[in-house]
């Protein structure tokens, strides 16, 4: 049977050996300390760790600090999966972060959807996302991932816009009335995901301007940021008016930070410190190394990371 305390100690006695920290793992264990800022894991971060059960994992979770979870795929699991994630995060006291509202109305990755102006298209993405009002009220989630689609070849960029734009109004109007931000996610076109319409943090900032809504704000994943443009601090406090969540994943490898370029000790240093950021920080990674070393490996880092931030003048 897994044993956290032995898990957590082997994460300390890790930590030890290779940079600071502010608390034992005994301390994590015994009073389920929280983090510096809100990290949010997924299903299947600590699952060799945890087990495969959903509860079991987010208890796991819980445990060792986080509270927040992100379900990208919440809207195709079950109702039952879906009420009892809910209801055992309620009682935890943990916050549902994104989850992926337009979860393919056509193939986003390879079709145009919002880009092309094409009505049908538009109507049935805003039913989805009417639609998706329901579970974010089941999970009591505040964000849901929206993405706009892949470009349209036939149409100047322009008008593109325009009607990515127009569509994002129409959805805006139906989650201001909920309380609901939907994010609006860049995503690189040079490792992921080539001919998507919205790729850079300038150009999610441009459309969030132009939808003019408190419902419709950018998901800034430094990932995918730092492939496209770089220069990450500075562009995050350019666009901060308009970012309203936040995503992680060290590059090159998209694995746990510390793993490649970026340097996150600064980065949260600058969220936690400088912009005074409360939201939450979506684990959207994989992890370096198989197995539950990996998952070890993935806690060790968060710890060593949020110790920096800490360490740094303010608890």
């Amino acid at each position: 049977m897994f044993d956290r305390r032995t898990f957590l100690a082997a994460g300390a006695a890790a930590v030890a050996a290779g940079g600071t920290r502010t608390a034992s793992a005994d301390d994590h264990e015994s009073s389920r300390a929280t983090f510096s800022l809100d990290y949010a894991p997924h299903f299947g971060s600590f699952a060799k760790t945890a087990g495969s059960d959903l509860i079991d994992q987010l208890r796991f979770m819980h445990d060792n600090g986080f509270r927040s979870l992100e379900d990208n795929p919440f809207t195709k699991r079950s109702f039952d999966d879906q009420k009892n994630i809910a209801a055992e995060m309620e009682r935890l006291g943990m916050r549902m972060g994104v989850f992926v509202a337009n979860w393919p109305v056509r193939p986003y990755f390879q079709e145009p959807l919002l880009a092309s102006g094409d009505k049908a298209t538009r109507d049935a993405f805003v039913k989805v996302i009417a639609d998706s009002v329901e579970i974010a009220k089941r999970a009591n989630a505040k964000w849901a991932t929206v993405v706009p689609g892949c470009l349209d070849p036939k149409l100047p960029m322009p008008f593109q816009t325009a009607n990515v734009v127009d569509a994002l109004r129409r959805a805006a109007e139906i989650y201001e009335k909920h309380g609901l931000v939907m994010v609006l996610e860049p995503l690189n076109h040079w490792t992921n995901h080539p001919r998507l319409f919205l790729s850079g943090g300038p150009q999610a900032y441009a459309v969030c301007k132009a939808v003019d809504s408190p419902a419709c704000k950018i998901l800034f994943d430094i990932y995918h940021q730092q492939i496209t443009e770089g220069n990450l601090i500075a562009n995050m406090r350019s666009c901060w008016s308009e970012i309203g969540y936040i995503q992680v994943g060290d590059n090159p490898g998209r694995k746990e930070p510390g793993t490649g370029e970026i340097n996150y000790k600064n980065v949260f240093r600058f969220l936690k410190h400088e912009m005074k950021y409360d939201g939450i920080i979506g684990m959207e990674h994989g992890q370096s190394k198989p197995g539950p070393e990996g998952e070890l490996a993935v806690l060790r880092s968060y710890i060593e990371h949020d110790a920096a931030v800490t360490s740094d003048g303010e608890a």
